[in-house]
């Protein structure tokens, strides 16, 4: 018995085709149907920090990205729920959380390679001409380069 891999598909015809994927790809249009919505009805400087979440039972969850903006919304809370009421999408809207989640911080990394002073280039060029191993002292000497000239 003999392992036959299955012939490869296009992505979106497995997401069309299988029962998993497909109710899965039909969740993330409907969440984003109604994030546009949703978005249609908030100021344009409020648009960048909500994200739905979830439109279940009558309650919609808005994600915030931060306690500012979840004031601010809160202020305007019964206004957009009654804006939303009206859409047809929303017509069952009892009730608007909002719930505070920052965004996920990246490290940022730079371009520019780091730089040494010259008394510490100085000294690990110092450092290389008494190592014995080439690579370890072609290394120190790689680091010595990196002087800072400013």
């Amino acid at each position: 018995m003999a392992f036959r891999p299955h012939t490869a598909r296009e992505p979106l015809v497995l997401l069309r085709e299988a029962r998993p994927l497909k109710a899965l790809f039909s969740q993330t249009l409907r969440i984003t149907r109604l994030q546009r919505l949703l978005d249609s009805q908030l100021q344009p400087a409020a648009r960048a920090h909500c994200r739905l979440a979830s439109w279940r039972e009558g309650t919609l969850l808005l994600i915030v990205t931060d306690s500012h903006w979840a004031t601010r919304l809160r202020y305007q809370q019964k206004r957009l729920q009654r804006d939303l009421q009206a859409l047809p999408e929303f017509a069952g809207l009892s009730r608007v959380l909002f719930k505070v989640r920052p965004p996920l911080a990246h490290a940022k990394v730079t371009g520019a390679a780091s730089q040494l002073s010259s008394n510490a280039a100085e000294s690990l060029h110092e450092t290389a001409q008494g190592i014995s191993d080439p690579a370890l002292r072609a290394a120190l000497e790689r680091l010595a380069s990196r002087v800072y000239k400013g």
